[in-house]
């Protein structure tokens, strides 16, 4: 089975067509289209329905897709690594990262990050770990690093990096901002993260831990661009980390709600594929980003 044949077949699978795939590739669609019927031959089976419009995968093609992604992504990153080994600054780094991992650790890895791989285009998603589990198995994303999942596949390892607390937060002079106590505000309505597949699982066990009805939950958001633009045009309250009234970027436009519960955090951990070891210049970011922990625990530390 040629590399070739499976990057044209992925690049057919992702552009929904032959002629999208050729332009992608810079190949002739004739030519993408002999590679498939090679691999289809190769295989027994079909992988494309031809439509009108273009193609689509069949049930067998969208198994195989997830091999094909996995193969290509790790040929990528095998030659990228050999290329860092020797000395060149390039290559391509895809990570997810939080809200938190945004506000607490990037601000200060990215600078030396940037100075020692000046050439490696950057890809940061913000998103949670539900959403980017599967492209972290199939290597399209090389960590995460945000609030530490359940668990996770035995594909995965799983790093714990730093403790946090959570705090209530709603806009500037919100209406419930007197409040102490989370019975003042079983009457709200609520923003949800994605740290579960479940958002009731963030705020649900709270609430009944303390014999409070179920919060009314009323937007779940995957990144922290929504959760900004909800909490400031909004009366919405939102449970998040204690980092979030710390950032420049955050403490002109929220305000904490100090209520006397405590308010139960997961670590936060990073998370990459078990057993490949990361490019050097994946490594050398998840090794600025260790390296900003001890800076936001003084700035906790002086903050209260």
């Amino acid at each position: 089975m040629k590399l070739s044949a499976l990057q044209d077949f992925v690049a057919v699978a992702e552009r929904g067509s032959l002629r999208a795939a050729a332009r992608h590739t810079g190949s002739k669609q004739s030519a993408i289209s002999r590679s498939i019927q090679e691999l289809e031959r190769e295989l027994g089976v079909v992988l494309f329905e031809r439509l009108s419009t273009g193609v689509r995968l069949t049930p067998i093609g969208v198994v195989f897709l997830r091999r094909a992604s996995t193969v290509g992504n790790e040929v990528r990153l095998a030659q990228e690594e050999v290329n860092q080994i020797r000395g060149e600054t390039h290559g391509q780094l895809t990570v997810a990262l939080s809200s938190l991992a945004h506000i607490a650790l990037l601000p200060d890895a990215f600078a030396p990050f940037r100075a020692s791989y000046p050439h490696v285009r950057i890809h940061i998603i913000d998103a949670g770990y539900p959403t980017i589990e599967a492209d972290l198995k199939e290597s399209r994303i090389d960590c995460y690093i945000g609030p530490m999942p359940e668990e996770v596949p035995p594909e995965l390892h799983m790093e714990t990096l730093f403790h946090s607390t959570r705090i209530i937060v709603g806009r500037k002079n919100h209406p419930l901002a007197q409040s102490r106590s989370l019975r003042d505000l079983v009457d709200a309505e609520w923003i949800t993260a994605s740290l579960t597949h479940k958002a009731e699982e963030e705020l649900g066990p709270l609430f009944a831990y303390h014999e409070l009805p179920p919060p009314k939950l009323v937007l779940q958001g995957h990144s922290m661009l929504t959760y900004l633009s909800a909490l400031v045009h909004s009366d919405l309250l939102m449970m998040v980390p204690r980092h979030w009234t710390q950032s420049p970027l955050l403490r002109d436009f929220i305000q904490a709600i100090p209520v006397r519960e405590t308010l139960p955090a997961p670590p936060v951990c990073l998370v990459r594929r078990n057993g490949l070891q990361l490019t050097p210049a994946a490594e050398y970011f998840c090794d600025m980003m260790r390296r900003a922990i001890p800076y936001i625990d003084t700035v906790s530390a002086r903050n209260g």
